[in-house]
């Protein structure tokens, strides 16, 4: 841990730029230099982005930017002493002490323990008084070695035990009932590895100099230890100075509130403290809900998400606990198919009921395995059958969940069960989950007296939120639901029986497969195919065409980005990305889109729509070549699953070549900038 910082990454007295993004290009380049990353754009863009979101400049002349970043390789830290100094955002000025906090986005919590320690040490006079009297870099590394070595620090999961007991005197407006004020709080931010800890340990020294009996739990970057239940129990008011979700946030149901961003805990941890303590003696105080929510009004964080960007995390949460279900059952109901037959579905129930190991069946017999694959085929499709049944259930279960956390998890399973029974589909799940979870949420913020409480989310919030979401879908929304996903159904079954047809729906499948990689507009077109894939029968083909289109569609674009990148062209690509590229190989061949993500994320405008060209192409081409699919995920790991298999593999491979090849002519004749001049354009400032 000693070599986190040597005097190699050490700057005294000199200027790296005009402008914080200058600073911060000019010690990420440094870290480069020093073979601690693999490529400086990367990670000053890294933390650029950081900065973007909340800037990180402190009162006192100190900025610490950050970031965990997939270029850094070592855990690091570049210093540098401005002159002058440059503003980074702080209330009083610019900032002449500048520590750039790298870590590795796989970062061990050693590695975060050290950074936080580091962070921590800003908050001590005597430590910021040695490195601006400092005069050589080996001066400033004993200064800060010193300090990781010798201040105790926390783990990143660790709770601040910070409770003080009174001074002889305590301050006016500090006492409740003539005892000492009772605080808890949670710190957090984005990366989880310097603000949360300076605005634990800045909120316990005031909470000491206040006189009050204050906890902090900070939630780091690789977890955190709850406070005790019983402390949370007994505090007055509870401390929110977050940039992020508190995680677990029913534990402080009932108690007083006070929110603010994690740099107010810095910068303000008196006036966050005075706040709770008032709004303990106050009725009408924003409170903690049984659900999760808040009551009243209070200081809000300053990181609020846009409806649009609620909607979509909302969505995205519920896809995200369904896929398990869709990708374990189908590839079970696939296994099935192989061990069982095409037609294991026509008597897979009563096979199981009727037989067992020791008593296999002896009609009907549709495998080419004989009785043993018949039996153990059924089971597989069964157990499958029985995951993908909960397929809409779960979509609409755990989008109540991200509306209402947890009390809104019955209430939408249950009105995601409706929208099955009135063959809604998933556009009904996905109504029913919202409908669900917004009444949730509403019960959850009601004020309801004490003895109460406790029932609200296992009682009460469930059999209220079902009833009004599930009764809505009944009463009013299921029929007209399951009229346009009739409409919907039928329109592309009779799509898919014409050649002109079938090759629109698969250029639409692959234009939104290939989007936004993993997005909102990729997760609507699996979910789609799932869900079709669900109900999927020998009459009617249209559900495991579209399935094998959205499957080959999406594998697309990390496959043709590493092909361009490790193949094609290699000197158009960054270092990073070339070994992002070596990784896309197998997340393409998995079926995984977000593989192609890092090359979108570094340049959009030309990687997206190379990418929806060739998923337009591979898209088309199943359709046309009739290819099917069984299984719902996988890739080539489920080509038993899939027919013909030839069709599958040339629709793929025309795909690819077609977008790689579009991607390497995109970046060679199309706003061009080559990326070893780009990286020496960030290196350049330190030569100087």
């Amino acid at each position: 841990m000693a070599e986190t910082i040597t005097p190699a990454l050490v700057s005294l007295d000199e200027s790296l730029g005009d402008d914080k993004r200058a600073v911060i290009g000019a010690l990420a380049a440094r870290v480069a230099a020093e073979g601690r990353a693999t490529d400086g754009a990367a990670l000053a863009e890294d933390a650029w982005a950081r900065e973007q979101k909340d800037e990180t400049g402190l009162p006192g002349g100190i900025a610490i930017p950050h970031a965990k970043s997939a270029a850094v390789t070592q855990a690091s830290l570049a210093f540098a002493r401005l002159k002058p100094g440059v503003a980074f955002g702080a209330p009083d000025g610019p900032a002449d002490l500048v520590f750039l906090i790298a870590a590795p986005d796989t970062a061990a919590e050693e590695h975060l323990a050290v950074l936080s320690t580091l962070a921590r040490s800003l908050m001590r006079e005597d430590f910021l008084a040695g490195l601006r009297a400092a005069t050589t870099p080996d001066e400033v590394v004993a200064i800060v070695r010193g300090a990781i070595s010798d201040v105790p620090a926390a783990p990143a999961s660790a709770a601040v035990s910070a409770t003080t007991a009174a001074p002889a005197t305590v301050p006016d407006g500090s006492t409740i009932d003539g005892r000492p004020a009772r605080i808890v709080a949670v710190t957090s931010c984005a990366t989880g590895i310097a603000h949360t800890f300076m605005a634990a340990d800045a909120l316990t020294a005031a909470g000491a100099a206040a006189g009050v009996d204050l906890a902090v739990e900070p939630q780091g970057s690789s977890g955190y230890q709850a406070l005790p239940q019983q402390v949370i129990d007994d505090a007055d008011a509870v401390i929110f100075a977050t940039d992020v979700d508190v995680r677990e946030l029913g534990r402080f149901a009932g108690k007083p509130v006070v929110r603010s961003g994690v740099k107010r805990g810095i910068e303000q941890p008196r006036q966050l403290i005075a706040e709770a303590v008032a709004a303990a003696a106050d009725p009408a105080a924003a409170r903690v809900t049984a659900g999760g929510a808040t009551t009243g009004t209070s200081t809000t964080s300053s990181a609020q998400l846009s409806w649009g960007a609620r909607i979509q995390r909302i969505l995205l949460t519920g896809v995200s606990y369904m896929i398990p279900f869709v990708a374990g059952g189908g590839l079970l109901i696939a296994l099935g198919f192989l061990l069982g037959g095409y037609r294991v579905t026509d008597d897979a129930a009563k096979v199981i009921i009727d037989n067992s190991l020791w008593n296999l069946p002896t009609e009907n017999i549709t495998s080419d395995l004989g009785p043993l694959g018949q039996y153990l085929g059924s089971v597989a499709f069964m157990i499958g059958a029985t995951s993908m049944g909960f397929l809409v259930a779960a979509l609409a279960g755990y989008i109540a969940f991200a509306i209402a956390d947890r009390p809104g998890i019955a209430p939408g399973f249950v009105a995601g069960a409706i929208a099955v029974t009135m063959n809604a589909g998933f556009i009904g799940g996905i109504i029913g989950g919202l409908l669900a979870g917004v009444v949730a949420w509403w019960l959850g913020s009601l004020s309801v007296p004490r003895w109460l409480r406790g029932l609200m989310p296992v009682v009460i919030i469930p059999l209220v939120g079902s009833i009004v979401a599930s009764g809505l879908m009944i009463l009013f929304l299921g029929r007209p639901i399951a009229t346009l996903m009739t409409w919907l159904t039928d329109g592309l079954t009779a799509l898919t029986q014409s050649g002109a047809g079938v090759i629109g729906v698969g250029v639409i499948l692959g234009l939104m497969m290939c989007v936004d990689l993993g997005g909102p507009v990729n997760k609507v077109a699996y979910v789609f195919a799932t869900t079709g894939l669900a109900a999927g029968s020998d009459a009617n083909t249209a559900p495991y065409l579209i399935m094998a289109a959205v499957m080959c569609a999406g594998m697309v674009p990390p496959l043709a980005l590493a092909l361009a990148s490790t193949v094609l062209a290699r000197p158009l690509f960054t270092p990073v990305e070339r070994e992002n590229g070596k990784a896309a190989w197998l997340l393409g061949a998995a079926f995984i889109s977000e593989g192609a993500i890092p090359f979108a994320a570094a340049d959009p405008l030309r990687v997206i729509p190379a990418s929806m060209v060739g998923g337009a192409v591979t898209g088309a081409l199943s359709m046309w070549f009739g290819v099917t699919s069984f299984a719902p995920h996988g890739g080539i790991f489920v080509l038993f699953a899939i027919g013909p298999v030839w069709g599958f593999l040339v629709a793929l491979v025309a795909g690819t070549v077609v977008s790689a090849v579009l991607i390497v002519v995109l970046k060679k004749f199309v706003g061009h900038r080559n990326p070893i001049q780009a990286e020496a354009a960030v290196v350049a400032p330190v030569a100087a």
